[in-house]
């Protein structure tokens, strides 16, 4: 089984290449950001890829955007996210092109060396490995995608009306409501479409596009 590393911490990747060679797996190359990851996958073609989460420059979701590219140029590699983050976003998506070949496991809930080398040969070989905390949260965030399904009638005529690019003035109008009454069916949609305020993104583009494609 050969084994590409993708984690930017020096120590931690030294540790896992340590740990995966004294088994007696052969670890390719280990490197500790994304861009090398694709570098080192397309030079080694590995069978399996254990990639961090969070790397640089940005320590956010490098990792997950160059796994889910891995999985699209290389339907058959397998891939075991390795980390201290749950990250649904990415995760879904990558989940959504097939559960064979994936992995995802905690870094603090691994305890064993052998449970972790049992689930490189899983993945390896077209299995799982998830951790039940990741099942959960990827459980609960298509849930949440599905939200569209407990909105109100009322509700629905006001995501038709957003889709259209009304302001919530013009939907009070449309609908013959007060604009306080628009406002608090927009902030109940967001809540059941699971979209927080955040500096990121605009709710209400978010819950516009998750409405069309629905």
């Amino acid at each position: 089984m050969r084994i590409v590393i993708a984690e930017d911490a020096v120590v931690v990747r030294e540790g896992l290449v340590q740990l995966l060679r004294d088994r007696g797996l052969e670890v390719v190359a280990a490197v500790g950001d994304a861009e090398a990851l694709l570098a080192a996958v397309a030079e080694h073609r590995p069978d399996v890829v254990v990639a961090d989460i969070r790397m640089p420059p940005t320590h956010r979701d490098e990792g997950l955007r160059a796994a889910l590219a891995l999985r699209e140029r290389h339907p058959d590699l397998g891939v075991l996210l390795f980390s201290q983050y749950v990250e649904t976003r990415y995760a879904d998506r990558l989940a959504a092109t097939g559960m064979a070949g994936f992995g995802y496991l905690l870094k603090e809930r691994v305890v064993d060396v052998g449970d972790f080398v049992d689930a490189l040969h899983r993945v390896a070989a077209g299995g799982t490995a998830l951790d039940p905390e990741v099942v959960s949260k990827l459980l609960a965030a298509r849930h949440a995608a599905d939200g569209l399904a407990e909105l109100t009638a009322r509700e629905h005529e006001v995501m038709g009306l957003m889709a259209e690019g009304r302001t919530n003035a013009a939907i009070a109008i449309a609908l013959g409501v007060s604009q306080r009454a628009v406002e608090k069916h927009t902030a109940s949609i967001f809540t059941k479409l699971d979209l927080p305020r955040t500096d990121s993104g605009h709710r209400r583009v978010l819950a516009v596009l998750r409405y069309l494609q629905r």
